[in-house]
């Protein structure tokens, strides 16, 4: 059975060159996720996941993360986790449990610790830096604008039929103490059903949220829709819709899979990279673009590649 892997951003390129690795070998989609996921969060240059993620209005890193099993259903989330290392895998390990699947703050991080998980500062020279700069910029009670948000979101597919997806995220930066996005949100920030496919979303979460966009794709999946078809349709109805109710839409992009390995990307921005691998493809970072309701997307060159982070 072929398998594939796709994620959201140029971050996500060391990981899925090492989730390519198991795949190939046989192992399962969750193991291979779980390892890109690990790749970004430790990377301090990612600087919206994980070590040296981008603080809150308070200079934390709360991270959120989740984690699902399209075979089973099981999910495992935690979101407002402050001094652990990789949320993803505590996530993880959360969709061993029957009840009790999403911890939040204080909770999520006794049980962290409990699980045997290493607890460690978060915080990087650089992240409270960006914090101060930001500060003096602009005033708290008038914040508006963020400046970087990115999730980062796998989708996996392995030789067994095994689909699964997980994301990982410090969010909005500078945002308020305890706010969550879509990201730990299952249907919105992720889905996955092995019998179909699986999605996920990156952008800004108060927006995705509200279209519950990850488990739609799915569903057009379900009803036959090639994974490019359903991300568009998903995301433009999406944007249109917001538009019509509110205005406007923020970012949104999203990243799916079907469970025959074939691949779909849509997104309302400008620029928006993201990564795949296949049988039939090794590890490529596209650039996708929005235009007239069409997105559409070409290969990074390796100079954007070296010189770029997002």
């Amino acid at each position: 059975m072929s398998w594939g892997v796709i994620g959201t951003w140029r971050m996500a390129l060391e990981g899925i060159m090492e989730a390519e690795k198991l795949l190939k070998d046989g192992k399962s989609s969750l193991d291979a996720i779980e390892v890109a996921v690990k790749m970004v969060e430790d990377c301090p240059e990612y600087r919206s996941v994980g070590y040296g993620g981008l603080p809150n209005r308070d200079c934390e890193i709360e991270l959120d993360a989740a984690f699902m099993d399209g075979d089973t259903f099981s999910i495992g989330a935690v979101g407002s986790i402050k001094d652990f290392k990789n949320p993803i895998s505590i996530a993880r390990k959360l969709m061993d449990e029957r009840y009790n699947i999403f911890l939040v703050g204080q909770g999520a991080e006794r049980y962290a610790h409990t699980m045997g998980f290493q607890r460690t500062n978060m915080l990087t020279d650089y992240s409270k830096e960006e914090w101060k700069k930001k500060k003096s910029e602009i005033k708290l009670d008038k914040l508006k604008a963020y400046d970087g948000h990115d999730t980062v979101g796998i989708v996996g597919l392995d030789r067994n039929g095994k689909m699964a997806v997980a994301t990982s995220t410090s969010g909005l930066f500078m945002k308020r103490s305890g706010r969550i996005g879509d990201s730990p949100l299952s249907g919105s920030g992720f889905y996955a059903d092995s019998e179909i496919g699986a999605a996920s979303a990156t952008g800004v979460g108060e927006d995705i949220m509200k279209g519950c966009i990850s488990y739609e794709i799915v569903r057009l999946m379900e009803e036959g829709l090639h994974p490019q078809e359903a991300a568009e349709k998903a995301v433009n109805k999406l944007n249109q819709k917001l538009i019509s109710k509110r205005g406007e839409a923020k970012d949104i992009s999203v990243v799916c899979m079907n469970n025959k390995g074939e691949w779909g990307v849509a997104t309302n921005i400008n620029k928006f990279s993201f990564v795949v691998a296949t049988e039939a493809e090794e590890p490529t970072v596209y650039i996708a673009s929005f235009s007239d309701g069409k997105t559409t997307y070409v290969k990074a060159t390796q100079e954007w590649i070296d010189t770029h982070t997002e």
